[in-house]
Formats: C-alpha cells, sequence, structure tokens
C-alpha cells in the first residue's frame, strides 16, 4: 500500500500563482487522504507550501535536504522529521529508498532532474513504484513532445508510456497513485 508520496517541486517564489494553487490543492489532497508527505526539505517556493498545507492537513511530513541548504537557512523546521544529507546525490537516494510513490510538480532544473532519475530507475527494473506529472498551465508538454521524439526515433520503447502518468489535477494523480497496479515492461534494450 502506497504511505508515503513524494512530491518534487520548485522552490521558486516568483512563480504565477496558479502554480502555488496546485501546490495547494496537493498539500490538502495528501493529507485528507491519509497520505504522508517527503520532499526536498525547502521552505520556499512550492517545496514550502505544498509542506505547509500537507502537514495543516494531517499528513506527516519529511524534509531531506542537504547541510549546505541548510546553512542559507531555508530548511522546513518544522518538519515532522528533518534530515539533513551530505549533498544532493545522498539527498535523492534517501528520498527514492523513503517513497512509496512520486509526484513532479512544474519546477525548474532539479525538479527536471530528479523526476528524470526516478523514471530512469523505474525503466531500468529498480523500482516500480509510480510516476505522476502534474501537468498544470500544460507546464511539461514540450517534455512529453521530447519523449514523444524519443519513442518516434526508437530511443525509447512505445511501451515507456506505461513507466509514467501524466495529470491536469492533484485529484486525478491522488487517484492514479491509489489505483496503480505495476506492470511488466519489457527490458530496455532493443
Amino acid at each position: 500500500m502506497t504511505k508515503t508520496i513524494c512530491v518534487f517541486s520548485s522552490s521558486s517564489s516568483a512563480v504565477d500563482s496558479i502554480y502555488f494553487d496546485i501546490s495547494i490543492e496537493l498539500g490538502e489532497k495528501l493529507g485528507r487522504e491519509g497520505f504522508d508527505l517527503i520532499f526536498g526539505g525547502a521552505d520556499v517556493g512550492l517545496m514550502g507550501i505544498v509542506a505547509r498545507t500537507a502537514q495543516n492537513n494531517g499528513a506527516k511530513v519529511t524534509g531531506v535536504i542537504p547541510k549546505s541548504l541548510v546553512e542559507k537557512k531555508i530548511a522546513y523546521q518544522d518538519a515532522d522529521e528533518l534530515i539533513i544529507s551530505n549533498n544532493l546525490r545522498d539527498r535523492k537516494e534517501i528520498i527514492e529508498l523513503k517513497s512509496d510513490a512520486f509526484i513532479a510538480l512544474p519546477g525548474g532544473f532539479g525538479t527536471m532532474e530528479e523526476i528524470i532519475e526516478i523514471l530512469t530507475l523505474k525503466q531500468l527494473q529498480f523500482h516500480s513504484k509510480p510516476i505522476v506529472f502534474i501537468n498544470t498551465n500544460n507546464y511539461y508538454d514540450n517534455l512529453m513532445a521530447q519523449f514523444e521524439t524519443g519513442y518516434r526515433e526508437n530511443f525509447a520503447k512505445k511501451e515507456y508510456k506505461d513507466l509514467y502518468h501524466v495529470s491536469r489535477s492533484a485529484e486525478n494523480a491522488i487517484e492514479y497513485i491509489k489505483q496503480y497496479v505495476p506492470k511488466q515492461l519489457p527490458s530496455k534494450w532493443f
């Protein structure tokens, strides 16, 4: 049973309010549905919004943040558990091991890198956990188009569309995770 959901998201507070709205919606849904949250541990941007909202709605919140970012005083100190990692690589490993599912809200380079690594690990059959992109404001359209190019040009198998789910809402993302059944996918190699 899925209990702990990782949310990758932006640490920027300069983004449009539509992205804050989906972060609040997701945080509320996580807490009300009885899920725990694990995230990158920052108290800024969408990360902070999701964490506070989830916690205020009953979720246990675990932040995992590198010590260099703690020194910048951006750690979410109110987390139920705050794990301080040595660096970003350690943070990703801790999050991956403690998560039962992954959601990517819109975000920058870090969010993209983190969710793509989780997707790659699933493709290589290191895990079979659900992965969801919440495509608010069509944010991930270009990334999905790039994936389609990869399928068309045989850089990835078309069956790998089943590695992830693209959602327009927090409700749909959570429902997908609740109903998720891992599929047996072919080996990466052609």
